[in-house]
């Protein structure tokens, strides 16, 4: 394990040789989405441009997620399901249900998970926005994809601590808290991202969805692991909540976003590529 409080690998996260077996609390990632059009490009880099391939790469993720978690670990994925029409049929990927299978081959237990239902200013009518289909006749629309899910995984049994471990009661959440976040339905507003002209994702992950998971299934001090870090969201908020973090991201370019949102810090971040070490401060 490198030896950082903070550190953001850049390069593939499907070999993770920098981070050691059994050295990870929690994983929060939200990785591409197979059959979403904006992700074909990535998927076109990595794999051949299939639903089958797209998710035999994020397989060997899945793989270094298990080996690198702790016993009672858990893996939080948060993922969206697509539709396509391809040589005139209409097609549903459900991406949720193929990354609940693999991970379950890996002996992952699968614990209830959350529907993320993000609100939407898209328009309704004339068949366009939300709804597809024939407008306002049926039979032939097709109901709106506007939940994402939040896959929750355990590897092998709970997690066990010492008696009135310090750190597991300094990280107590709220009664309220609790409520909330252990419903299954959470309306949270996605956040349209556009990185110096390279639009990231629609409706990207918020940091308020790692902010949830992150305090539900960590505490203070853990090590928190984000394969697909993105703009660098997942490490704010391990950050803010006094965890320790590693992420992986593979686009170089997003480099200096992650260190722009970031911001400035009293602690330092350090950043890699795979083999190579670039030690620099944050801001």
């Amino acid at each position: 394990m490198i030896g950082s409080d903070y550190r953001v690998i850049i390069g593939d996260s499907s070999r993770m040789t920098e981070v050691d077996n059994g050295s990870v609390h929690l994983v929060v990632t939200s990785p591409p989405y197979p059959m979403v059009g904006m992700w074909d490009d990535f998927f076109t880099e990595v794999s051949a441009s299939s639903y089958d391939a797209m998710h035999q790469y994020l397989n060997q993720i899945w793989r270094e997620v298990q080996r690198v978690l702790i016993p009672g670990g858990i893996a939080c994925i948060n993922v969206g399901d697509a539709t396509r029409t391809r040589d005139g049929i209409f097609h549903l990927y459900p991406n949720h249900s193929r990354i609940i299978e693999n991970f379950e081959k890996l002996g992952f237990i699968t614990l209830p998970y959350v529907l993320w239902k993000k609100p939407t200013n898209r328009p309704h009518y004339k068949g366009k926005g939300a709804f597809l289909g024939s407008g306002f006749l049926p039979p032939n629309a097709y109901v709106t994809l506007d939940m994402e899910y939040i896959l929750i995984f355990r590897k092998g049994q709970p997690r066990s601590f010492p008696p009135k471990d310090p750190q597991r009661y300094r990280s107590k959440f709220t009664r309220k808290q609790r409520d909330e976040w252990f419903s299954q339905v959470w309306k949270v507003a996605g956040a349209r991202q556009n990185v110096d002209g390279y639009e990231r994702r629609v409706a990207a992950f918020p940091e308020e969805i790692p902010r949830r998971l992150i305090s539900m299934f960590s505490i203070r001090g853990d090590v928190v692991l984000d394969p697909f870090l993105g703009s660098g969201t997942t490490l704010k908020v391990a950050m803010d909540l006094d965890r320790r973090f590693i992420g992986y991201e593979r686009i170089t370019q997003l480099t200096e976003i992650i260190k722009r949102k970031i911001g400035s810090s009293d602690r330092q971040v350090e950043y890699f590529e795979q083999r190579r070490v670039i030690k620099e401060p944050v801001g």
